[in-house]
């Protein structure tokens, strides 16, 4: 694979966003990324951003993020997995329409 070098715009109007939950859904075609903000204590969450990417780009950005990760982990120290509360912040769901 060759790298090469993209010249990304990004328009002054676009504003970053947080997210602190996700639902991942896929179907044969795709892969779709749903970024969610719930604020404490309330039982709600707004969406942030939705997007969708092939599988193959899914696969993609998994290896992209495990290495991400294992740098940051080897520059920062390991991400300590926080004990379960019986609420997931990641959700998936497959086979929607």
């Amino acid at each position: 694979m060759t790298s090469q070098e993209i010249s990304v715009n990004i328009p002054p109007t676009l504003d970053p966003v947080y997210s602190n939950m996700i639902q991942i859904a896929y179907k044969d075609d795709e892969f779709t990324f749903m970024f969610l903000h719930q604020l404490p204590q309330v039982n709600q969450a707004r969406a942030k951003a939705i997007v969708s990417i092939t599988p193959s780009h899914a696969k993609n950005l998994l290896a992209v993020l495990t290495k991400t990760v294992a740098d940051y982990e080897s520059k920062f120290g390991t991400i300590a997995h926080k004990e379960s509360t019986g609420k997931e912040n990641v959700t998936a769901l497959s086979g929607y329409s």
